[in-house]
């Protein structure tokens, strides 16, 4: 896509509010949260993620290159079978999450909003003498999130990655409109962030900053294979998970419902007894309404904070629920 900003021709559809960032471009909601939430929850209609960033790998040394640069294992990634990497930095910190499928000659990523021209940087800059062609296709192709349970068959030819929360097409772009008038209601990018949070999903740039390392956020059981190395950043991974724990671990907070505003990115975090003047002792990831649980959120926390112990999130009282465990 062009730099300058990118709005989705779907924040045209009737009650459509435009979702700020990182997901400035595409619609917040459509007028009724928990309704679209609990759509999405029966498996009903999709969400619009076209302002996520679409990266394709090609060339017939692309799964054993991509194997030297990821923290999974992709050398023999079979057609067709979804899996999630992270690139990591020389100390072990995140940079970038990939959301991979292969079909067998080309594998395909979705990425976050605004990461793309770093990512594509790295990715050129290792490419040595393997035969690999890396391109940025978001031009051509927008992620569309079917819910776990939709029956909506994807358009022929379309790419899919199917996971346990439902099926991401890549869609080219061009039928974005026409699928949405044939397999709406749509659900706004505010209901998936709470289905996400009710799962304990971490999303870069929200459960992560510049030092977080995958043992943190609960990333180690699900983007990262413990018997590879030969990765940037792997000594990091190895050494935290053979010879200590991480400084953080997330967590999810079930939040006070009498409050009227919830927390939002980036909020303190401190012990309830302490009082809002007390030390802070992590941050608020992501906080959503959820059409069953009420406010929840994910927090950032430092390990040694008390598994059991009432927190304030902000100033919104919070019980937690280990993600990463102590």
């Amino acid at each position: 896509m062009s730099s300058s900003p990118y709005t989705s021709p779907l924040l045209s559809l009737p009650g459509a509010v435009a979702a700020e960032s990182p997901d400035a471009g595409v619609a917040a909601h459509y007028g009724d949260l928990f309704r679209e939430q609990r759509a999405l929850s029966r498996g009903e209609g999709f969400v619009d993620l076209s302002h996520r960033a679409v990266v394709t790998v090609t060339g017939e040394d692309r799964l054993t290159w991509l194997h030297l640069l990821l923290t999974q294992h992709v050398s023999e990634l079979p057609p067709g079978h979804a899996t999630e990497a992270l690139i990591l930095s020389a100390k072990g910190h995140i940079e970038h999450a990939l959301y991979l499928v292969d079909d067998g000659s080309t594998t395909w990523a979705h990425v976050e909003p605004g990461s793309v021209e770093a990512l594509l940087a790295y990715l050129e800059s290792m490419k040595f003498f393997y035969r690999v062609e890396v391109a940025d296709r978001t031009t051509d192709f927008a992620v569309v999130l079917l819910p776990a349970g939709s029956i909506v068959k994807a358009p022929a030819d379309t790419m899919a990655r199917e996971t346990a929360e439902g099926r991401e097409l890549f869609l080219p772009r061009g039928e974005l409109t026409t699928f949405a008038e044939a397999n709406g209601p749509a659900a706004g990018v505010l209901a998936a962030e709470a289905l996400r949070v009710e799962h304990h999903r971490p999303r870069p740039g929200r459960e992560t900053d510049h030092r977080t390392i995958p043992h943190e956020v609960g990333w180690l059981e699900t983007a990262v294979h413990l018997d590879k190395g030969c990765y940037r950043g792997q000594e990091t991974v190895a050494r935290v998970h053979n010879l200590g724990k991480p400084p953080r671990r997330l967590v999810f907070l079930h939040l006070d419902g009498s409050e009227v505003t919830i927390p939002e990115h980036g909020d303190p975090v401190r012990l309830a007894a302490d009082g809002p003047e007390g030390r802070q002792l992590g941050f608020v990831t992501t906080a959503a309404r959820h059409h069953e649980l009420g406010p929840i959120a994910l927090a950032l926390v430092k390990r040694n904070v008390p598994a059991d112990a009432p927190l304030l999130a902000g100033t919104t009282p919070a019980a937690q629920e280990p993600i990463v465990e102590p």
